[in-house]
């Protein structure tokens, strides 16, 4: 006797193990995110009066009015930036590039306090962003709009005939926007 065909799994793929190498970086990722609380709240436990820390292995000098603001800060950007990479490494959409743009912008606020720039933390990173969205932001929307052409098409032999045809650059931009 045969079983009926489940309408549910209809186009789907069958279900396959994961490997041993995936659970592991999937266990380190899930990991990390866990952790990223306990990470932030890590500059509750710096001093709050000073601005020397010393210990017997080094002593570390802050321009902040104190270590503990200065751990604020750094803790503030480098868990952004952190989830922002791991968004960034296992997201599987076409239009993950664009997370480059946040990621680039905590990137800078977070070397700006690492230079200990404490007059200007936050404020003149879009100077540097900008560059990167000139970028970027084209680059995305090209994807997103030879993507959207391609879906449009009504059958296959147009598209592959199209794709034997040798065109220039810029032949290639304007017929994206056709």
């Amino acid at each position: 006797m045969n079983k009926p065909h489940n309408k549910s799994m209809r186009g789907r793929l069958p279900f396959r193990q994961p490997d041993k190498k995936s659970l592991i970086q999937g266990g380190i990722v899930v990991f990390i995110m866990a952790c990223t609380p306990f990470i932030y709240y890590a500059y509750e436990s710096f001093p709050s009066d000073t601005q020397v820390w010393e210990t017997s292995f080094f002593t570390f000098t802050t321009k902040f009015p104190s270590l503990y603001q200065y751990a604020w800060f750094l803790t503030g950007k480098i868990i952004p930036v952190l989830l922002l990479l791991i968004w960034f490494f296992t997201c599987k959409h076409w239009w993950h590039w664009i997370i480059l743009v946040p990621l680039s912008m905590y990137v800078f606020q977070l070397f700006n306090i690492l230079k200990q720039n404490f007059g200007s933390v936050d404020e003149v990173e879009i100077i540097y962003v900008i560059p990167i969205m000139m970028v970027v932001i084209p680059f995305v929307y090209l994807i997103r709009a030879k993507l959207f052409s391609q879906m449009r098409q009504d059958d296959l032999k147009s598209f592959e005939e199209e794709l034997l045809h040798k065109r220039s650059f810029w032949q290639q931009i304007k017929d994206l926007f056709r």
